[in-house]
């Protein structure tokens, strides 16, 4: 008992330890008195005296500071991100424009915090660092293009806050990871996410799925069942497929928005909910707005905060991320050998992707069982995706031609700054990971720079 009492006080400790990291001394120190002030404990890591890097103790649950173009400062957050992957990094943000300055915090939560410091900002943002371990923390949005950076900064921004967000995208897009990630950044990320598929429920049962019924309400209810909202209570409830829920639950959901209470069927009592609402659908609700299909009053009161999930056709470049972290979701941890040879990543690049992030998931499965230690060839591949990547036509090659090849080019380069990213500008790291030689890497770096 007494050993687990000292853990416990000891990682509470380590839990309000936040480093200050500033090359400015005056405002190293008023950073410090904030957060003293928030009962936090500042490590501070400002030294005047030496050129080399700013050492710090072990045991940080935040850093708070500026990066600016003081060198010196970035390679101590290198040193960090070495000793402490993942750590969440909250940046003052006169400075924050300078994070691409240093690559290895690609694997950090960074969050822009005011200067001075907001009392409740701060304290906000170091509330949701708890929630992150010693070990890092990513999102489940994989990839790096500009649309899912996009897509991840509006979860960043959503997360904390009771706002009612809706999800639109097409289907397979992974839109119920979009919500879950939001839940699981939110203050309510220890209470119940509950899911519930609005399209795929009879319209008769939809009612007692999310609200619940008590017994003998209608045949066949020999007892009392609760519903989806009480369920959810104090967490977050995920209304997957809004679109398809027909006009007579709609009038009822908005009276639950609204009013923040619903009755069982069969049940003339009030209960009330608290639950946070995260909507999506793939449908164009306003367009349904238009016909008459989705209640306009309903729309609005969804619609709050929007986040457009990209499809994959639009983000070829996350390809070979995606298809790595499939691969570790069907391996576990345990890296595997499989790997896309230049043409098969070529023609996955080329293919159309109807069934998005879901048909993708489904190949790299099979291909797993195929081909799980080897080189992944072009002639692996179905033929759907293989015929997609066959020479364009020569009666059509003067109005594509251009596209295409500037398309390719535009994936090549986006391929090659991810893996100078992830190998933290390491070129020959990088040419492994491209699978290609180093100098034909610095070749198609210096292109680019040219």
């Amino acid at each position: 008992m007494r050993i687990q009492a000292v853990n416990k006080r000891e990682e509470r400790r380590t839990s309000r330890r936040v480093l200050v990291l500033d090359a400015d001394p005056a405002r190293a120190t008023a950073l410090s008195n904030r957060l003293e002030y928030l009962d936090y404990t500042p490590v501070l890591a400002h030294s005047e005296q030496s050129a080399d890097p700013i050492t710090f103790e072990s045991g940080i649950a935040a850093v708070v500071g500026s990066i600016g173009p003081n060198k010196r400062t970035q390679r101590s957050l290198e040193r960090l991100s070495q000793s402490q992957p993942g750590i969440p990094i909250l940046l003052l943000d006169d400075t924050a424009g300078h994070r691409s300055d240093v690559p290895s915090l690609s694997g950090h939560p960074v969050w822009k915090v005011e200067h001075p410091l907001r009392h409740s900002q701060v304290r906000r943002l170091l509330k949701r660092a708890k929630r992150y371990s010693g070990e890092e923390r990513r999102h489940r949005i994989t990839g790096n293009s500009q649309s899912v950076r996009r897509v991840r900064e509006l979860i960043e921004q959503v997360a904390d806050f009771d706002t009612n967000v809706l999800i639109t995208g097409d289907s397979g897009t992974g839109k119920e990871l979009v919500a879950r990630t939001i839940h699981e950044l939110s203050d309510r990320s220890d209470m119940p996410f509950v899911p519930i598929n609005c399209g795929a429920i009879p319209e008769e049962l939809l009612e007692s799925e999310l609200f619940g019924h008590k017994k003998g309400a209608f045949t066949g209810a020999i007892s009392d069942r609760i519903g989806r909202f009480a369920l959810a209570e104090g967490g977050t409830l995920f209304l997957d497929e809004i679109g398809d829920m027909c006009l007579s639950m709609q009038v009822k959901l908005l009276r639950v928005l609204q009013e923040r209470c619903f009755e069982r069927v069969g049940s003339n009592k009030s209960e009330s909910c608290d639950c946070r609402i995260i909507a999506a659908t793939h449908c164009d609700l306003p367009a349904a707005v238009a016909t008459g299909d989705f209640r306009e009053d309903l729309f609005y009161r969804l619609n709050v905060f929007p986040i457009e999930m990209p499809c994959l056709k639009k983000r070829v470049s996350d390809l070979p991320a995606l298809f790595d972290e499939l691969l570790v979701r069907i391996h576990g941890q345990s890296e595997s050998e499989l790997r896309l040879s230049p043409a098969a990543l070529q023609a996955l690049a080329g293919y159309s992707w109807p069934g998005n992030i879901r048909e993708l998931s489904n190949l790299v499965e099979r291909l797993a069982i195929l081909k799980p230690d080897g080189e992944v060839r072009l002639e692996d591949l179905p033929s759907k995706i293989r015929e997609s990547s066959q020479p364009v036509p020569a009666n059509v090659q003067s109005f594509v031609g251009a596209d295409l090849k500037a398309h390719l080019r535009a994936v090549e380069q986006d391929l090659i700054q991810q893996a100078m990213e992830s190998s933290g500008g390491v070129t020959a790291k990088a040419a492994r990971l491209l699978g290609m030689q180093r100098t034909t890497l610095v070749e198609k770096l210096a292109r680019q720079q040219a």
